[in-house]
């Protein structure tokens, strides 16, 4: 049959089947491939708008219109796009894998086009049971109007119609619902989808009589200020995301095609959690859920762009990973860069509100971009024995910047360390140990150390060795009583007086206690190779304060059994004191310790 000559309608021809099991397809797509049913009316609306680009490559000025008419049950979607001819439909309709894109002439308009998969009409038996398509071609003038019905089964059959049957080039398509899908058909859901997939779209798109697009952009619009710029595109991001931003900033990179805005979380977020971005893919919304667009250190922004260039995959749900989405990842990460760049320079009181709320990603960033840290030092804060100050501020006060790798290690000698001028940051928030070691990269002459056990007791006064012998007797009861817990018992003088006792360690003991227990709990052959794994690290110590008035008190005692329970209680709560996890020896030694103090009370002199 000559489809492009014949001018009359044709006898319906047997049944055609398609080249894929199209019952198996169906359940990919809809249970493997799409995310939702909904991405059927982006298949309609990108069909649509791909034959109307493929048209307007060869008549610059035909019209560009798409027309969605719904009710309950039954969509019809219209287009002036190219069109097909009969030969067109077998082809390109009929075998998935191909698309009227790729027909001649149209190759060198590829990088127009929205799609590049052909499975096209056959994603909307998602939501459809029948589909009929009417299209007369623009390319062949004289060629008839062609009708394509399809069914579910995985038939379909093609005729020619009469030339009335659809005077103008375009193309018209039909769906019935499923069963069950006609909700997807609604006119109120199909308005909704459609403004939701195609409000970028640079086409004239109606449902019925409501206009779906909505150009140009917000970040593209003219403004009469940037105060009102700010405001419009606040706006934006809460009807978007439906959060007020701290702050926008314009992601353009021209050479990768990329035009779009990153909105400022006004809440902290936890690095872990996965940013999602609301990509457009030449106008068609593309993706709510991208993740992989910006660097990671950049959690918390929420971006919305159009591109042009980036790769979709299968689905068109997500970006396909190439060196083309490396390039766009870098250069927006970079324009982020630069906007906290600019705000150091010339807005510090919008820096410090952004830093009150995500200076964890900015330290994030610092890591690995020295500039960054240079320029972030004077502004990004570090918990310190001198109180929330920048490391650029603590430098200048401490010739020597000692620090902590764990939160426990810096409450347990903060007081301490503070009394006797020692300065100190606490390293162990997430990056922080990392940026106090990567200081003297940015800052030449600075010193920095990390403060351990040994440091800290250096910086304490020894007490008189007289004063010592005569209380021998009582650090032997001491030291016999925390000997089983693997703590040794020292006496100095430091401040604060009010803190009668501190608990030392460092990681290398905390480690070896941790062997030890697991040994004692452990079976034969296990115990045998924990055994092996004995290390040399020093015990843990507790330091006793000569200068308080209760550790003289305790050190006049004469009973040993007395001494041990005064000793256990002053273990106990300099543990607490450290807020350091109990082990359960630990926390038996306290209730001992509590209820041999509580019995002495109460028994007085003579003792429990």
């Amino acid at each position: 049959m000559d489809s492009q000559t014949s001018q009359t309608p044709q006898v319906p021809q047997q049944p055609h089947t398609f080249q894929v099991d199209l019952r198996g397809l169906v359940d990919l797509l809809s249970h493997h491939l799409y995310s939702s049913p909904k991405v059927y009316l982006r298949e309609l609306l990108q069909n649509a708008v791909d034959a109307i680009t493929a048209r307007r490559a060869e008549q610059p000025d035909a019209p560009a219109r798409v027309r969605l008419y719904a009710e309950e049950g039954a969509l019809r979607v219209e287009d002036s796009g190219v069109g097909l001819t009969e030969a067109d439909v077998h082809s390109l309709l009929a075998t998935i894998g191909r698309s009227s894109k790729r027909a001649e002439g149209l190759q060198e308009a590829r990088s127009d086009f929205l799609g590049q998969f052909g499975i096209g009409l056959l994603a909307c038996f998602v939501v459809a049971e029948r589909i009929r398509v009417v299209s007369r071609s623009a390319r062949t003038p004289d060629a008839p109007p062609v009708e394509w019905t399809a069914s579910d089964d995985g038939s379909y059959r093609v005729r020619t119609l009469p030339p009335d049957a659809r005077p103008e080039p375009g193309t018209t398509v039909y769906l019935v619902a499923r069963a069950g899908a006609g909700e997807w058909l609604a006119p109120g859901r199909v308005l909704q989808l459609a403004r939701d997939f195609g409000s970028r779209l640079p086409y004239d798109v109606r449902v019925g009589e409501e206009a779906v697009t909505d150009l140009p952009a917000p970040w593209d619009r003219p403004y009469p200020s940037p105060a009102n710029r700010r405001v419009a595109l606040a706006r934006h991001c809460h009807d978007l995301f439906g959060f007020t931003p701290l702050d926008s900033i314009e992601l353009n990179v021209p050479l990768a095609g990329v035009r779009g805005v990153a909105y400022v979380l006004p809440s902290a977020v936890s690095p872990a959690q996965r940013a999602t971005h609301r990509v457009h893919l030449k106008g068609m919304l593309l993706t709510e859920r991208a993740e992989q667009l910006l660097p990671d250190w950049a959690f918390f922004v929420r971006c919305v762009l159009d591109t042009d260039s980036l790769r979709p995959t299968a689905s068109r749900e997500s970006l396909y990973e190439d060196e083309t989405l490396a390039a766009v990842r870098d250069a927006l990460g970079e324009r982020i860069r630069s906007w906290l760049t600019g705000l150091a320079a010339g807005d510090p009181e919008r820096l410090a509100a952004f830093l009150s709320v995500h200076h964890l990603g900015v330290k994030s960033l610092a890591r690995h971009d020295r500039e960054m840290l240079r320029t972030m030092l004077p502004w990004l804060p570090f918990e310190t024995t001198d109180g929330r100050l920048s490391l650029e501020e603590f430098a200048q006060r401490h010739p020597v910047v000692h620090f902590t790798r764990t939160v426990e290690e810096y409450r347990q000698v903060a007081p301490i360390a503070s009394a006797q001028g020692v300065g100190v940051v606490n390293g162990g928030y997430t990056y922080d140990s990392d940026l106090v070691e990567a200081l003297p990269s940015v800052r030449p002459g600075t010193v920095v150390t990390e403060l351990d056990a040994d440091t800290v007791t250096a910086h304490m006064d020894l007490v008189d060795p007289v004063e010592e012998l005569a209380l021998s007797g009582f650090l032997a009861a001491a030291r016999a009583r925390l000997d089983p817990l693997g703590c040794d018992v020292v006496l100095r003088a430091f401040r604060p007086l009010s803190v009668p006792a501190l608990h030392l360690d460092d990681r290398d003991t905390r480690h070896e206690q941790a062997r030890a227990d697991a040994e004692e709990q452990a079976d034969d052959l296990w115990a045998g190779i924990l055994g092996s794994l004995r290390g040399s690290a020093p015990r843990a110590r507790l330091v006793l304060n000569h200068l308080n008035p209760l550790v003289r008190r305790i050190g006049s005692l004469g009973d040993p059994e007395l001494i041990g329970t005064a000793t256990e209680s002053l273990y106990g709560q300099a543990l607490l004191m450290a807020q350091r996890p109990l082990r359960p020896a630990d926390s038996a030694l306290l209730n001992r310790a509590f209820i041999g103090l509580l019995e002495w009370a109460t028994n007085g002199e003579e003792g429990p």
